[in-house]
């Protein structure tokens, strides 16, 4: 423990580590790559092991609202098993394939607000120290994009986006948490919907898109478990190109608007079921939110982004300013160094 301290305090001779990330997003299930940069300390250490850990900055619920904190969902060791020489540097370069669930931060390289990191552990002569964190960018996949600017070309809007711990029933989902994506309705669902929800959920067999209307409203679908139901739908990787994603949204977007109406009791609005284009594999799915106390209460990420209502297609999210989002990763994570 006390070289522990010591090797995580400032200037006293230990090794230092640089992670330095390539300046492009990477993509879900896509490949990272970096070098990790070291530079020897004042005497020959034996560098054990490198290990890359990915660590979210994910909403949790509970009794009294909603708290924040720091979940590690992939590591990976990328080198180690040398010594590294008083005062010498050396660089280990990486290329680590992210979980096909990693989160989306950006869109048309406006950040989401979503906040995710590369820590870098080194582990020195049987002492660990988490020496260097780095700001994680991820672009959609083609068919996430396809599906988000289809939103945008029907008039939905970016609200925000966040990740909340819990799991989607009925889904594949493998992280521990979930993205959602909250748009404001297009004026065609203004009277219908209060907001839409969109969450995706990538494998190498395709991409699930759940949908959910008015989370906060009344009660919606509140017989499945006590959670809301949800439109899922599924869609392969390849032939991004040749689908009509407006109409194919739009029909989803009527299935959901058709059930909620239904399960309200007042009919449908848009002229009843919308067979064959709605959700093919059938199926309910809903959402159980963790309601335990895990995390740390911290300031909520609202204050890097805002409210906007420029379409999502042409990748316009008014009022996102990039250079708070990139501060925030150190204030985010900030105070979870030291725990575990």
């Amino acid at each position: 423990m006390v070289f522990k301290r010591l090797l995580g305090s400032l200037g006293v001779g230990a090794p230092t580590v640089d992670t330095v990330l390539e300046p492009v997003a990477a993509l879900p299930g896509g490949t990272l790559r970096g070098e990790v940069r070291l530079k020897g300390g004042n005497a020959d250490y034996d560098i054990e092991q490198i290990t890359l850990e990915l660590v979210a900055r994910v909403e949790a619920e509970h009794e009294d609202g909603e708290a924040e904190g720091t979940v590690a969902f992939d590591r990976v060791s990328v080198g180690g098993g040398f010594r590294l020489a008083e005062g010498a540097e050396q660089t280990v370069p990486f290329a680590v394939t992210l979980p096909w669930e990693t989160p989306v931060t950006e869109l048309h390289g406006q950040p989401l607000g979503v906040v995710l990191g590369v820590r870098t552990e080194l582990e020195v002569s049987g002492a660990k120290d988490k020496g260097d964190l780095d700001a994680l960018a991820v672009a959609p996949l083609p068919a996430q994009a396809a599906v988000l600017e289809a939103l945008g070309q029907l008039g939905f809007g970016f609200a925000s986006a966040d990740l909340e711990l819990g799991h989607i029933h009925g889904t594949g989902q493998q992280l521990p948490f979930y993205q959602e994506i909250e748009l404001s309705p297009a004026p065609q669902y203004a009277g219908a919907l209060n907001e839409l929800e969109v969450t995706f959920l990538a494998s190498p067999a395709g991409l699930e898109v759940i949908l959910e209307a008015d989370k906060r409203g009344s009660g919606l679908f509140g017989q499945f478990g006590g959670g809301d139901a949800l439109n899922r739908h599924t869609v392969p990787h390849e032939g991004v190109e040749q689908r009509d994603w407006a109409a194919e949204v739009d029909a989803w977007v009527r299935t959901l608007v058709d059930a909620r109406a239904s399960h309200a009791g007042h009919g449908a609005p848009y002229g009843g079921h919308f067979g064959g284009h709605g959700d093919p594999y059938g199926g309910h799915a809903y959402k159980d939110e963790h309601h335990g106390e895990h995390g740390r209460s911290g300031p909520g990420m609202g204050t890097a982004i805002a409210a906007g209502a420029a379409g999502l297609a042409v990748g316009v999210v008014g009022g996102m300013v990039a250079a708070e989002v990139v501060d925030e990763i150190g204030d985010a994570f900030e105070g979870d160094e030291d725990e575990g």
